[in-house]
């Protein structure tokens, strides 16, 4: 039987794949939901290596906008850290039916407000032409601030998972002010679809305040979690962040 919902498309950030959400998708699928999430270009298991070398952010969020085209009707995205910037992007593309931001990179114009996310940007400058690279992930960063509430076998089995990220796309997205092309640049005004920025307390990788500002920027709602961090797909109350978000989908579905 055809679910009468909007089918949803769950983008993962940075370093990651599809396999993000593999825990996440369950309670939109046991709603009704039809559920992807695609590998973003270059993430695939079997890619190699250097299959992210000079891949933009521009290229992630045309992928994404060409899935949403396959469907017959506008999805909804739910993206997490950098791929809740890629979500943004592609709903200026395309008309989606709404977004769910977990703890999403910023927009092009909205600046960091912690010294650890000014730290990553400038540390990147220390590999040279990064820009130029396929960038690999700094496991130990990983282990303190993304992964810092996972219990440490499961931590260690997420970071078996990662796999090399674009420097181009990393430039572009933490080092914005230095993009003389504004590729991460959402345009004039809010996006037209509803949507829900969420972040935990205890996030450093994208804080509190840089949600909230990302929130204001886009026009959407704003929830915060108290002592969540900043793996909100798979980090102890995850079952939450979904309830959540399916409680705000069901309301966002409903015509004003």
């Amino acid at each position: 039987m055809m679910s009468s919902k909007p089918p949803i498309l769950m983008v993962h950030g940075a370093f990651c794949g599809g396999w993000t959400f593999e825990h996440f998708r369950q309670p939109f699928e046991r709603a009704g939901y039809s559920v992807q999430c695609p590998d973003l270009k270059g993430h695939e298991a079997k890619a190699g290596r250097d299959s992210t070398v000079g891949v933009s952010m521009a290229d992630y969020a045309d992928q994404i906008a060409g899935l949403c085209r396959q469907y017959s009707e506008p999805p909804i995205l739910i993206g997490h850290s950098m791929g809740g910037l890629v979500a943004q992007l592609a709903a200026r593309r395309v008309p989606v039916h709404a977004l769910v931001l977990l703890a999403p990179s910023p927009p092009w114009g909205v600046a960091g407000s912690s010294i650890e996310e000014a730290s990553t940007a400038f540390g990147l400058h220390l590999l040279g032409p990064f820009w130029m690279q396929a960038v690999t992930p700094d496991r130990s960063l990983m282990r303190n601030y993304s992964l810092d509430r996972l219990a440490p076998d499961d931590r260690e089995k997420v970071l078996q998972r990662l796999c090399r990220e674009s420097g181009r796309a990393l430039w572009e997205t933490l080092n914005w002010w230095l993009d003389p092309f504004m590729t991460t640049g959402l345009g004039m005004g809010p996006i037209k679809a509803p949507g829900l920025v969420m972040v935990g307390a205890r996030d450093v990788v994208h804080p509190p305040m840089t949600a909230r500002m990302t929130a204001e920027r886009i026009g959407a709602q704003y929830l915060e979690f108290p002592g969540m961090s900043h793996w909100l797909p798979g980090e102890a109350g995850w079952e939450t962040v979904a309830e959540q978000a399916l409680d705000w989908l069901a309301k966002a579905r409903t015509p004003a």
